[in-house]
């Protein structure tokens, strides 16, 4: 059947946190040398473990654990949010990244936020409790 989810890498949602990772790796490669143990490396672990909670999650085969690796992910794409809004407060002066980054965080929150939904509505299959 065409668009029948047989991995996490069926997705879109999870494609669409791949994507925002490749950016933030790009995108930090112009933050300066002495954040490369800072703002760096909190950026680029939080928007890895976006993709990596929901693949996680997806991989228990639980729809209640997948619903909770999916909050998870919530919670790193919030982290993520947060230190690009701090980069525009420390450094005002550079090309803005965040400006391109946050809608499309905000738009993989509400793709989370809908799957999340999806899951706690879909009724459970007979025979299991």
């Amino acid at each position: 059947m065409a668009g029948e989810v047989q991995s996490y890498r069926d997705l879109k949602v999870w494609q669409k946190s791949m994507d925002l990772a490749a950016m933030c790796y790009l995108e930090t490669k112009s933050l300066p040398a002495d954040e490369r143990f800072g703002l760096v490396s909190q950026i680029r672990r939080a928007a890895a473990s976006v993709p990596a909670n929901i693949a996680e999650g997806y991989g228990r085969e639980n729809r209640g654990e997948f619903i909770q690796f999916l909050r998870i992910a919530q919670g790193s794409l919030k982290e993520l949010e947060t230190h690009w809004l701090l980069v525009q407060r420390v450094y005002p002066n550079r090309p803005d990244a965040a400006t391109a980054l946050l809608p499309k965080a905000d738009e993989l929150g509400k793709m989370l936020r809908a799957l999340i939904r999806a899951l706690q509505n879909k009724p459970k299959p007979r025979g299991k409790q």
